[in-house]
Parts: structure tokens; sequence; C-alpha cells
């Protein structure tokens, strides 16, 4: 059985999940069903001004809560809550992720929210941010070492690469960054930070990143030469 985890703070990429009742794809068909439909409300609610083609948006919403509902097992009322806080076009949500090296290791920190499994250091970039500077600010918040991003590596669709299913849809951007100072740290989220090599890599926060992404992250580094991974 899998789960469908999202999140209700920004530094968090998923701090609990839903546990649908089926299984299969990275996201279900009824999930992503249910996304869209949910994007259309949203947006439709953006831009209406008709009254009653609003409470049509709003049924919309209410329709796609309870889709989520029956696939999982949580309640309506906390989905509900989820959605009715997004506003404005829908549009995808954006994860960055710092690619640091050092001596043929990736740095990697251990997420608190997920067991201490580790994860590339990374997160929500806030509105108004650069994703270089999201970037930057992620790695010195959950690792305690300062770096400056150099490349971007890949942009990927979360969908098409083996996470579990998310509430909502996410691009997931690797930007590579070159270390220039710091010391290993711990945060409110992390539990520390470490380098580890391709053939010793600890348990993975799969919500976070997967193990083909990390080894896509070493093959750049062995080529620098590999164009931006893109879907």
């Amino acid at each position: 059985m899998r789960s469908i985890c999202w999140t209700t703070n920004r530094a968090e990429f998923s701090s609990w999940c839903l546990k649908p009742v089926d299984s299969g794809l990275t996201s279900p068909h009824w999930l992503i069903y249910a996304q869209r439909l949910a994007a259309l409300a949203q947006s439709g609610m953006a831009y209406c001004r008709n009254p009653y083609d609003l409470e049509r948006y709003h049924q919309l919403q209410e329709i796609a809560a309870q889709m989520i509902a029956e696939g999982s097992a949580e309640p309506v009322q906390q989905i509900q809550g989820l959605l009715h806080n997004q506003a404005g076009y829908a549009t995808p949500k954006i994860d960055v992720r710092g690619v640091i090296f050092r001596e043929n290791k990736i740095l990697l920190v251990r997420e608190l929210a997920d067991g201490g499994r580790w994860t590339l250091p990374g997160g929500w970039v806030d509105v108004g941010e650069p994703p270089s500077l999201a970037v930057e600010r992620e790695v010195r918040e959950e690792s305690g070492y300062e770096v400056k991003a150099t490349k971007l590596l890949a942009v990927y669709d979360r969908e098409l690469h083996g996470h579990p299913p998310h509430l909502f849809h996410t691009y997931k951007i690797f930007i590579l960054c070159e270390l220039v100072g710091g010391c290993p740290a711990e945060s409110l989220e992390t539990g520390g930070a470490d380098f580890f090599p391709p053939d010793a890599l600890p348990e993975l926060s799969l919500s976070r990143v997967t193990p083909d992404e990390i080894q896509r992250m070493f093959e750049h580094h062995a080529d620098p030469n590999l164009p931006t991974d893109l879907d």
C-alpha cells in the first residue's frame, strides 16, 4: 500500500501521508483526476465573477476533496482545509535540491520528519526568491554549509521519477553548488549532515529524493559536460 504525502509547511516536503486504498503508479489515476479537478476549481475561483459559476467551482473542489478522501484513510475535512488554503491560478509547486560534492561524495542531510532518513538538502522555493538563492539558503539552513549555486543539473516532474504520491503536482529542481565554507550542523528539521559515496548511501527519504536521482547526480559529477536533464 502506497502513501500520499503532502505538507502544510514551506520547509517540509512531506510531513504526513494519506494511505490510499489501492496501489500502482507513482500517483494512482484517481489522484491525478482529483488533482486536475482541484486545479480547475482553484483557477476558476480565482477569475470567476459570476456567482452561479463560482458556486459550481466550489462544488468541483468539494468533489475533488471527496475523491481523495475516498481513496485514502484521511478525513475529508483535513483535505478540504488543504485545498481551501490554495488560492490564485493553480500551478505546480517548486521544490529545489542542492547537489554538493566533496571527494566524490555527495552531501545528504538527515530528515527528522521522515524518521531520520536522508535526502539532498532543499525544500520549497519562496515567492520572490530566485532558485539559486533558494537552494543556497536551504543548504545553509539544513546542513550548516555555505555554498554557491553554479549549474542547473535537472528539472524533473515529480510524478515521473518514482516518488510516493503527493497531493500537489510538483517540479523538482536539482542545482549543483560549490562548497565555500561552513561546517555540519543540525537544525529544527534535520539531524545532521554528511557526505556519502555512491556505493554506501544511507536509507533515503523517498518523498524527497530517490536512489535513481542520486545516481544521476553522480553521473553529472563524473561528466560535467552533460546537458541539463529536462522532463
